[in-house]
């Protein structure tokens, strides 16, 4: 038993799990800067050309909700299509922003791992400047 705690404390600690808890608190908060940017910025000028403020009012309306004296006896029920494709809208952003940031961090991958590209320095390059400083620590 006192192995399996080890082995779990060396998997919660290890960098993996951390990253994992960093990129699900950046991604919770990319997601709600897309979502601002979706209805507060994209949607507004498609509201004036559908003649609503924002797509996610309209829907579908299957039953009506029955008001007796100020009271709601039976709620609406709708199929709320407009939010729907809010929620449509969102997703592609933020897929398409990560594949924006995915493909400019695989070019700068792509740049240091280049020999013949001088203006980045490659992995060969880097391990010959501290061999040269390892030599000049000597003297």
């Amino acid at each position: 038993m006192k192995g399996f705690f080890k082995e779990f404390k060396e998997f919660a600690v290890k960098g993996n799990v951390i990253d994992l808890a960093v990129g699900v608190v950046i991604g919770s908060a990319f997601n709600k800067i897309v979502s601002s940017l979706v209805k507060d910025i994209i949607m507004p000028p498609f509201g004036l050309l559908w003649g609503d403020k924002t797509l996610g009012k309209y829907k579908w309306v299957l039953k009506e909700k029955v008001v007796e004296g100020g009271a709601v006896i039976t709620d609406e029920v709708a199929i709320v299509y407009g939010q729907f494709l809010e929620s449509c809208l969102d997703f592609l952003i933020i897929a398409f922003s990560i594949f924006v940031i995915i493909r400019f961090i695989n070019s700068l991958k792509r740049k240091a791992e280049d020999e013949s590209e001088k203006s980045v320095p490659t992995p060969r390059d880097i391990e010959l400047l501290s061999e040269i400083r390892d030599l000049l620590k000597q003297k």
